[in-house]
């Protein structure tokens, strides 16, 4: 039988469960993006870059002195991946990441503290995809280089790299590209790989789940608008947010791994983790639900203690998933 942990408490849900830290961080979140310019009117490059140099939602992003970075072929020329292998252990593993950003910001190096931090909790060595973007790049672009990435590791990438066991995850846009790369390997080349996958604060309805449509103008991170603009880009041409392919909540899930899905409940997206981790059980894979009082879209990337606590959860999933594989 799967393992599974999805039960929810109510009061979690209640404004009075969210602690005081929790709320500071959400006004400084708030105060901060009220200062800033419309990212709407400027070119993604623009706000690209000056997400790179901290300007935005989210603190400035240290990087790592431990990683490296390679290019693999993919479908369409060469894909680059950034890699950090643990120091203080062997690796038992890759943790293949997929960055978020809502298909169109971010990159892996953006990322490299959170994937230190998983590198050396749990042996995995962390390898982040630097997919294409849109509106540049739009669908199918994004998903053909994650899936690249995957199958690079299957055939021999994960060997180079110590060998041991596949897991997967990214946060936002990376959580539902994760989820498709699954998919994809699960329906195009008949094979499961991965034994694990972490999916934080995901976007896995691009019809706009109810708590993005009730959301509003708030910018807490995201908000209606940003969602919407974000599936926009991503979805062009003859594609269409109806197609499985494309938008998961439809997919049928069966036969794919393990998951640990975490959102906050100040999260726009809340609706579509709470959605998608009980059609995750009911196609027969094991799942396990986080849900975080007053937790913002991403706000694992945050100084405090909801932070380390969510941050620990996913280090004890991944270990228990690599125990047991």
């Amino acid at each position: 039988m799967p393992h599974n942990k999805i039960s929810i408490d109510p009061a979690i849900f209640d404004p009075a469960s969210i602690s005081a830290e929790t709320k500071a961080v959400n006004v400084g979140i708030l105060k901060a993006l009220a200062s800033l310019p419309d990212q709407w009117t400027f070119p993604p490059q623009v706000i690209r870059d000056r997400r790179a140099q901290g300007l935005g939602p989210f603190p400035v992003a240290p990087k790592s002195e431990q990683a490296r970075e390679i290019t693999i072929d993919g479908r369409d020329g060469r894909v680059g991946l950034r890699i950090i292998a643990p120091q203080m252990r062997a690796s038992r593993g890759v943790y293949l990441h997929i960055h978020g950003g809502g298909w169109v910001l971010g990159a892996p190096n953006e990322n490299d503290m959170r994937l230190e931090r998983i590198a050396e909790n749990t042996g995995l060595t962390t390898v982040s995809v630097d997919y294409r973007l849109a509106p540049e790049h739009p669908y199918p672009a994004g998903p053909d280089d994650c899936e690249a990435a995957a199958l690079w590791l299957v055939n021999g990438g994960l060997k180079e790299l110590g060998g041991g066991v596949l897991a997967i995850g990214g946060e936002s846009a990376g959580a539902h590209l994760s989820v498709l790369t699954l998919l994809r390997l699960r329906d195009d080349h008949a094979m499961m790989p991965f034994v694990a996958a972490n999916l934080v604060a995901g976007c896995y309805d691009l019809r706009l789940s109810p708590s993005v449509r009730r959301w509003g103008a708030e910018k807490l991170i995201l908000n209606t608008r940003d969602i919407t603009k974000f599936c926009e880009a991503f979805v062009q041409g003859d594609h269409t947010v109806e197609d499985p392919a494309i938008n998961p909540i439809l997919a049928d899930l069966a036969g794919l791994c393990p998951a640990l899905f975490s959102v906050g409940t100040r999260d726009p997206l809340l609706d579509d983790t709470l959605m998608m981790a009980p059609l995750w059980m009911a196609a027969g894979n094991a799942a396990e639900l986080a849900v975080f009082a007053g937790g913002a879209h991403v706000f694992q990337a945050f100084p405090g203690k909801l932070a380390q606590a969510s941050l620990q959860r996913m280090d004890d999933f991944l270990n228990a998933a690599l125990d047991g594989s």
